[in-house]
C-alpha cells in the first residue's frame, strides 16, 4: 500500500503593511502585490481627514494631534480585517516607530515591509507625479521624521516593481 502525504495549509489572515516616505512606491507596490495575491488593497491616505489632506496639499507637515484620529482609524480597520479573516495590503507611511507599534496589533499576522531609497531618487519621483496632494515640498520633513524600522522586511526601491513584488511574496508567502 502506498501512502500519499497531503498537506492542508490554511494561512491565518494577514495584513501586509507597506511603509516608507512619500514617493517610495507604497501605493504602486501595494497595489501590484495585492493584485498578485488576489487580496484587497487599501491606502492609508484615504483614512486622512479632509483637513489633513488640505494641510499636506499646502505643504504643511501634520502634527501629532492631526495624526491621532488617522492612526486610530487605521488601527480599527486592521483589527476589523483580522477579526473578519480578511487579507489586506495596506500602504501607510508609518514613519515613526510609535505609529508602527500602534498599528502592529498582532505581530504574527501584521507584516511590515519598508520601502527605502535615496532622497534624490524619491525627490525625482515626486517631481514627476501629478494630481497628488503630497508634493516634494514635504519630502525633507518626511525624511526627518522617518525612524527606520529594524523589524521589517527592507526593500531597496531602486529595482523593477516586479522584482520588489516577487521579493515580498517569496519572503512572506514562500508557498504562494
Amino acid at each position: 500500500m502506498e501512502w500519499k502525504l497531503e498537506r492542508s495549509l490554511r494561512l491565518e489572515p494577514m495584513i501586509i503593511l507597506v511603509m516608507g516616505v512619500s514617493g517610495s512606491g507604497k501605493t504602486t507596490i501595494g497595489q501590484q502585490l495585492a493584485n498578485s495575491l488576489h487580496w484587497e488593497f487599501r491606502d492609508a491616505d484615504s483614512f486622512h481627514s479632509p483637513d489633513n489632506v488640505e494641510k499636506m496639499r499646502q505643504g504643511i507637515p501634520l502634527t501629532e494631534a492631526d495624526r491621532a484620529p488617522w492612526l486610530q482609524a487605521l488601527q480599527t480597520a486592521i483589527v476589523h480585517w483580522l477579526e473578519a479573516d480578511q487579507n489586506r495590503v495596506l500602504a501607510c507611511s508609518a514613519l515613526r516607530a510609535s505609529y508602527r507599534q500602534y498599528l502592529m496589533v498582532d505581530s504574527d499576522r501584521v507584516k511590515l515591509i519598508y520601502l527605502y531609497g535615496s532622497f534624490d531618487l524619491i525627490q525625482k519621483r515626486l517631481r514627476s507625479r501629478h494630481n497628488h496632494y503630497m508634493s516634494d515640498q514635504l519630502l525633507e520633513s518626511q525624511f526627518a521624521t522617518l525612524e527606520e524600522p529594524t523589524d521589517a522586511l527592507q526593500i531597496d526601491i531602486n529595482q523593477p516593481i516586479e522584482a520588489i513584488v516577487e521579493a515580498i511574496r517569496a519572503t512572506l508567502l514562500p508557498l504562494g
